[in-house]
């Protein structure tokens, strides 16, 4: 059996190390799959060090709290290319994370997120006897100044982060900078793996789709989607990404062949199905729509949305039974939000029914 058989990995932000393409290709060659996503059905979310060049600090924040309350497990692009054979491994360490923290005196969060964008040698414990005195000179440029995302960058532009642990490193107009007798200098020389695409970068282009999407450009979004597709024609992101767009534009038969395609090179993306199966009800065609729902919910039982959609459409269709076991279902996952309630008066709806027939 293949390492990584039945794995699926996501992706937040781009890779800086090479294109998610090569990156894919990888993953797939060891038997497991990589999406970019954080959505259903992802355990290991993998958060590229592009993410800090191109995205607001608040959003990276929110979504690393969002993923450790979940106790979902999000990695470092550098540890990712690690464990999955991509890259070196590091030098193995003996400091446990808490040590770290009590004696660099680092906020366990600050310390965590420089973890998690490779600010050390390790991006997980335990870490290295010179993580140690990083983490005591990132706590110093922290005091004078810099957020943990500008000593983060500013690592990336080192080849090798075990040594700056024998530099003398300061804030200058909030830029992390190199100290040495009579001169300073910026840090720098980081290179990169030339792995592109005939000139062009895909993950540029996803990046700029998503942009346009989020601005509410959906005809853009649309035609740079189509972009990355055209270069690679089995993201199943770009596809549901793009369905989603051209859905909202109305345009239904592309939406749905899209959806397909985000289902057919990615089967176990229950978005997908789910998304497929709310187009095909909004079409007029029931029997599909169960169908995509019906496997959603086999891929992911606690996909409490797809449970309430799945009773809603037996109750329409007149199948009582049926509709009181999905909403009974989704009783069991969420019994306290505004759907939840919905569910409830609909299964008293079945009751009363019920009761008037035997009355």
């Amino acid at each position: 059996m293949k390492p990584l058989a039945g794995r699926t990995f996501g992706i937040v932000g781009a890779l800086e190390a090479f294109p998610y393409r090569i990156a894919r290709r990888e993953i797939e060659r060891l038997g497991g799959r990589l999406r970019r996503s954080s959505g259903r059905g992802i355990t290991t979310v993998v958060y590229g060090r592009k993410l800090l060049r191109r995205a607001s600090l608040d959003g990276v924040v929110t979504s690393f709290r969002a993923l450790v309350a979940e106790r979902r497990r999000p990695i470092s692009e550098a540890g990712f290319l690690r464990r999955n054979g991509l890259s070196p491994d590091a030098d193995q360490g003996s400091h446990p994370r808490s040590v770290m923290i009590e004696k660099s005196g680092l906020p366990a969060e600050t310390f965590d997120l420089l973890a998690l964008f490779d600010a050390f040698e390790r991006d997980v414990e335990p870490f290295t006897f010179r993580d140690l005195i990083l983490a005591r000179k990132y706590r110093g440029l922290s005091e004078a100044g810099a957020d943990w995302d500008a000593i983060a960058r500013a690592v990336h532009k080192v080849p090798q982060v075990g040594a700056l642990a024998a530099l003398t490193l300061d804030v200058e107009a909030r830029e992390i900078i190199e100290r040495r007798d009579g001169w300073t200098c910026e840090l720098s020389g980081q290179g990169l793996l030339d792995l592109g695409y005939d000139g062009v970068n895909i993950d540029d282009l996803f990046e700029s789709a998503e942009a346009a999407e989020t601005s509410g450009d959906l005809e853009a979004a649309v035609g740079l989607y189509g972009r990355c597709l055209a270069v690679d024609p089995t993201d199943s992101v770009a596809s549901f990404n793009r369905a989603n767009c051209l859905r909202e534009l109305g345009r239904s038969v592309e939406a749905a062949q899209d959806y397909a395609r985000a289902a057919k090179h990615d089967p176990g993306f229950v978005e997908a199905w789910f998304n497929l199966a709310a187009l095909m009800l909004d079409e007029g065609h029931p029997d599909s729509a169960r169908r995509h729902l019906r496997r959603a919910l086999a891929l992911d039982r606690s996909y409490a949305d797809a449970a309430f959609n799945l009773g809603k459409l037996e109750f329409d269709a007149g199948d009582l039974s049926e509709a009181r076991l999905w909403w009974s279902r989704y009783l069991e996952l969420d019994r306290h939000s505004e759907w939840a309630q919905r569910a409830r008066n609909g299964l008293r709806l079945i009751a009363m029914q019920a009761e008037a027939e035997t009355g």
